[in-house]
């Protein structure tokens, strides 16, 4: 356990769904962290909160990692130009190894995020529409069963209203330890997993543009079809679209999608889960992760992904009107706001009510061993990226986390 240092200057991609029988025990934790949450703004003129010190961040750290049960626990926060940063737990389990500093991370659907400012400046530089069909960017790719890519718009998929169904990756990746390890390096076309898609008949039908509460539904699907048009926009891969824009732009070093390489650049903290059926953890850190293409595959680091939502939530990436259009929010459905209570989604962006007021920006992203949370003010001021690596399928376990969670990023932009 290192102590933090003071600087200047899928269903796997998303939380996973519930079935019928805890959804109870799901209502009453998000009552809890509501009520946990639940405090006044401070007052005008009243005293301002005291410097994050390292041993209060240390304390706040463990504190969650003793909750969830992890393995170790990274967390950067920072306020303006103050950055403090904290691992502690084991970086590689029984070895006491200490986690490393701004480590390497899957950043799972985080990826969504810079996909969707990739699509948005293409929309300003207009060489494309949010009000573009699927069908007109690729031609035949959504029919059959019910789906019909005519009735689907570019803005439908950044924002989880085309009702296109979310097929289990893990049904491709391993739903138990053993097919896990036989899995891992496997490569798995992202293509599939939208013909999987698309064997199924949609959830519901595309949204009305003006519907202010749409139905909704995290599909994965979505964003495979979006690097797609992409592609057929720029006649470049998506990856090296994000690259050149968003990566190299803001110098984002420790930031790139893997493709094949199935290993995490160093330094990193191992992950780990515990599978159904398992009595102990399997290390999942090295997969191939080709499958989750621009729903999930990118690796990054806690400093990158500061930087990138920093530069996005300032008007660095976007001009004022797109940046509104990421901005503009829907809810989500009942089974998100039970994870995260209050929760609206964006373009590519998830938005969630501060307890001091406003709201926190970013994106989840959950992996077979990995929790990535992220939380910026509106004004990018504030921000907290954090890390779990340890995770399990079991249900009061992630929700008891998820709170733990969502308290610390709440404790920590408001100032708490």
């Amino acid at each position: 356990m290192t102590a933090p240092r003071l600087l200047t200057a899928p269903r796997l991609l998303t939380a996973p769904r519930l079935p019928a029988a805890p959804r109870l025990l799901a209502a009453v934790v998000a009552a809890s962290l509501a009520a946990s949450l639940a405090v006044t703004t401070p007052a005008a003129g009243a005293t301002p909160p005291a410097p994050l010190t390292p041993e209060r961040l240390r304390h706040e750290a463990a504190a969650v990692l003793r909750t969830a049960q992890g393995v170790s626990l990274h967390i950067r926060v920072r306020d303006g130009r103050h950055v403090a940063e904290a691992g502690v737990g084991q970086a590689v389990a029984g070895t006491g190894r200490p986690v490393p500093d701004d480590p390497h991370v899957r950043a799972a659907s985080v990826t969504k995020s810079l996909v969707a400012a990739t699509v948005l400046q293409l929309a300003a530089e207009r060489r494309l529409s949010l009000h573009d069909t699927v069908e007109h960017w690729l031609p035949g790719r959504v029919r059959g069963h019910g789906n019909d890519g005519s009735r689907i718009t570019v803005r439908h998929l950044l924002q989880h209203t085309s009702g296109l169904y979310d097929p289990d990756s893990t049904e491709l990746t391993g739903k138990t330890a053993p097919d896990f390890e036989r899995r891992r390096f496997d490569r798995v076309d992202p293509e599939r997993l939208v013909d999987a898609a698309l064997r199924h008949p949609p959830d519901f039908p595309p949204a009305d543009p003006d519907d202010p509460e749409p139905r909704w539904n995290y599909t994965n699907t979505g964003y495979q079809l979006l690097g797609a048009v992409i592609e057929q926009v720029t006649g470049r891969p998506w990856a090296e679209e994000v690259h050149d824009r968003i990566v190299r732009r803001l110098g984002l070093h420790g930031t790139r999608v893997p493709g094949d390489d199935p290993y995490l650049p160093e330094p990193h903290a191992r992950t780990y889960h515990r599978f159904a059926g398992s009595d102990g953890y399997t290390d999942t850190t090295t997969r191939n992760m080709a499958w989750a293409g621009p729903a999930g595959s990118l690796v990054s680091t806690p400093r990158d992904l500061d930087r990138f939502f920093t530069a996005l939530l300032t008007g660095g990436l976007l001009p004022p009107r797109e940046l509104a259009a990421m901005r503009t929010t829907v809810p989500v459905n009942e089974e998100h706001q039970q994870y995260t209570p209050g929760m609206r989604y964006g373009l590519g962006l998830q938005e969630q009510p501060l307890a001091c007021g406003g709201s926190r920006w970013g994106h989840h992203g959950d992996l077979e061993g990995t929790f990535v949370r992220t939380g910026f003010t509106a004004d990018g001021e504030r921000s907290v990226v954090l890390t779990v690596n340890g995770r399990t399928t079991d249900e009061t376990r992630l929700l008891r986390t998820e709170k733990a969670l969502q308290g610390l990023i709440d404790r920590m932009l408001c100032g708490r």
